[in-house]
């Protein structure tokens, strides 16, 4: 992509959690290939973060993750009484849009966790949000939609553009 001064520098920060869960309550799988160049091409977005809890088995979707063009960010896994794994992402997510702020112009937030909720408002507020893109609208945050506002767009209607077709 040929950048001049018009063109803003433009961040994406995805709950990688949130995004499979969501796009699979919908039922279909994404094709994480095809989504970056959606998130290239429709936003412009340069980097792309994808905040992921870390399990050694899931080497090769890692590999597979950062051949496609995302920069992984691991948040090591915990396990509950009932020994389900978690990996909450949205503090190490909200802390990276904060250390990189300088950095780009514009911000796509991918989720549907109200959690983000204070990030999604101080970039609106500061007018860095681009826009925030949820997995799944019947699952998506009230806290965000009051917030995120016109700015606040849903991945329901992205199954043929998007989903993984073997």
């Amino acid at each position: 992509m040929i950048k001049n001064k018009e063109t803003p520098t433009v961040y994406a920060f995805i709950d990688g959690q949130n995004l499979n869960l969501g796009v699979q309550e919908l039922g279909w799988h994404l094709d994480f290939k095809k989504f970056r160049v959606y998130l290239r091409e429709k936003y412009r977005v340069e980097k792309a973060y994808y905040f992921i809890g870390y399990l050694e088995a899931n080497r090769n979707l890692y590999k597979f993750l950062q051949e496609a063009g995302y920069v992984l960010v691991f948040k090591p896994i915990v396990r509950d009484s009932d020994g389900k794994t978690k990996g909450n992402v949205d503090a190490d997510l909200v802390l990276q849009a904060m250390i990189d702020f300088s950095e780009y112009n514009k911000a796509v937030i991918v989720t549907s966790d109200g959690d983000f909720y204070c990030l999604v408002n101080y970039l609106y507020e500061k007018r860095k949000l681009s826009v925030v893109l949820s997995p799944n609208r019947e699952k998506c945050s009230a806290l965000l939609k009051k917030t995120a506002k016109e700015r606040l767009f849903f991945m329901n209607d992205l199954k043929a553009k998007l989903a993984f077709k073997k």
